[in-house]
């Protein structure tokens, strides 16, 4: 009988004491009084409330409209198709303050719409800043997002089962409420979940476009406590508060978990359906365009405001080039480590399943997304509130920062890469056994060139992760210490957008050739198994 690596059991308890030493800290620094005060301040209340308002209508705006913009495209199939949904995708990988950016850009009060306006002697209409802004960029984000989930789920709907509504006459709303409805309907409450979380614990959106006190989110209190304030007790009783709420969430989002038959890819060949009309490829046509017009337009913004006369200033700026390197390394070492951290997890959680020990393995898989319970900005104040009285906590920033980091993209490594690993465990481990291999010897020689499309995935997608986020470096960035995300908000809190917007772009051409090429790289993988499959 196989042993279960112990590298595993040991890594998920060095993750699990460090959330809770992280969670013992921010005790330590509040008290019941703390608690009761905050909880009966009047401000506190309004951020409380307008956390949950913006996630609640940025949640409803988004899953939504993905419903019709999800049946629509699998009902139409044409040229071009596959191409709008790999430019979905780039929402997923977009840094969050270059999507801002371009959304500020066509939307923004010097924006295109706004110059616009301006020839008929008027006023925009609305304001970006507050929760119009929000909403927005909640929408831009995780429309696409909520729409390529479930686009799967609908074309997951067996063939025979299509085959018996046409059979038995059934017209397009007869077929999509008896055939379609009943599968979506068991993953709606998760893609529910997960956006509203994601729109929940948004940091860089509210803090690039909340409009003052009156659209501030519980995440930005934490920061505006720890970094202007420096009001630790408050920081501490904030961060519990959004710990529990998002606890919470991921244990309902876990209630409505479902397995969708291992689909995770679209189908290049159109669906059964029910007799077309020309009004039904009318209201087809209305949504996949409404969605284009809100996704395309600031991606092109982000391109043409990049290639500005302030181009060869920013690529000559010594403090530019300094943040380059520092993201190309935080964003490097951070996907490295959670690569190596989730096969570690995993290599244990598999073998553990192997044994029939299903509640170990998913302990040992829980701890490894324990950011999703605990966001980063929570971890990151933990952090600083737990090392400030040994050190100076500043000169510890990088550090820090790559690993919360990684714990952040750890989700991801694990959501990728646990059915892969699994299949091939069950697979082969008797062959395994019997060849005595183990440990590196064994990664490096099977596992490595089974497994290594979406091992790529996963790092790219951890990569991408890094390079992109605000949350932990807006909190211990400095002058010395400055990583792309953070250098554009600074341009953009300073009005310099020409500059700004050249950083933007440069900061999406990393982010999205990553993740291009990393797809690029794993076409032939993939097609080379496609065809050894049949």
């Amino acid at each position: 009988m196989a042993q279960i690596p112990k590298s595993g059991l040991a890594l998920a308890l060095l993750i699990a004491m460090y959330v809770l030493a992280s969670l013992w800290t921010l005790l330590s620094y509040s008290s019941m009084t703390d608690i009761g005060l905050l909880l009966t301040d009047p401000y506190y209340q309004h951020v409380a409330k307008f956390s949950f308002w913006q996630a609640s209508l940025s949640m409803l705006l988004s899953v939504g409209f993905a419903i019709p913009v999800a049946h629509a495209f699998s009902r139409r199939h044409f040229w071009g198709r596959s191409l709008i949904l790999k430019l979905f995708a780039t929402t997923l990988v977009m840094p969050v303050l270059v999507g801002v950016f371009g959304i500020v850009a066509i939307y923004g009060n010097q924006g295109v719409i706004a110059q616009w306006w301006l020839t008929s002697n008027d006023a925009m209409p609305f304001s970006l800043y507050g929760l119009n802004g929000i909403l927005l960029a909640h929408v831009f984000f995780n429309l696409p997002f909520a729409t390529r989930l479930l686009l799967v789920t609908i074309e997951s709907v067996p063939l025979e089962q299509r085959k018996l509504a046409l059979h038995l006459g059934m017209n397009s709303w007869q077929c999509f409420r008896l055939v379609e409805w009943p599968r979506l309907k068991t993953h709606l409450p998760h893609v529910i979940g997960l956006v509203f979380m994601l729109c929940f614990t948004s940091f860089a959106t509210v803090m690039a476009l909340g409009g003052g006190p009156k659209a501030t989110t519980i995440e930005l209190a934490i920061y505006q406590a720890i970094k202007f304030d420096f009001d630790l007790q408050t920081g501490a009783v904030l961060a519990l508060w959004q710990m529990l709420i998002c606890a919470l969430l991921v244990l309902f989002i876990g209630q409505f978990s479902r397995d969708l038959d291992g689909k995770t890819n679209y189908s290049d060949k159109p669906t059964l359906q029910p007799q077309d009309s020309l009004l039904k490829k009318g209201w087809d046509s209305f949504w996949i365009m409404a969605t284009l017009i809100l996704v395309i337009p600031p991606i092109v913004a982000i391109i043409a405001s990049g290639l500005n006369e302030k181009l060869w200033t920013v690529l000559a700026d010594s403090r530019f080039w300094s943040a380059v390197m520092t993201s190309l390394q935080v964003a490097i070492m951070a996907a490295s480590m959670a690569l190596v951290a989730g096969i570690i997890l995993l290599s244990s959680s598999r073998m553990l399943r192997l044994k029939s020990q299903y509640g170990r393995a998913d302990g040992v898989e829980f701890v490894g997304t324990v950011i999703l319970v605990t966001p980063a900005l929570v971890l990151s104040t933990a952090t600083f509130l737990m090392l400030r009285g040994m050190t100076n906590v500043f000169s510890l920033a990088f550090g820090i920062v790559v690993v919360v980091n990684a714990l952040m993209a750890l989700p991801y490594v694990i959501k990728t890469l646990n059915q892969p690993m699994l299949r091939l465990a069950k697979q082969y481990h008797p062959l395994w056994q019997s060849l005595g291999m183990h440990g590196i010897r064994r990664f490096w020689l099977m596992e490595w060139r089974a497994i290594r499309a979406p091992l790529l995935h996963a790092f790219s997608i951890s990569f991408v992760l890094s390079m992109g986020d605000l949350t932990v470096i807006a909190l211990f960035g400095s002058q010395n210490f400055n990583t792309l995300p953070l250098y554009l908000y600074q341009l953009m809190g300073s009005y310099q957008l020409q500059a700004a917007a050249v950083v933007s772009l440069v900061l999406f051409v990393l982010s999205i050739g990553v993740f291009t090429l990393t797809e690029s790289l794993l076409r032939p993988v993939v097609n080379k198994r496609e065809k050894s499959e049949c």
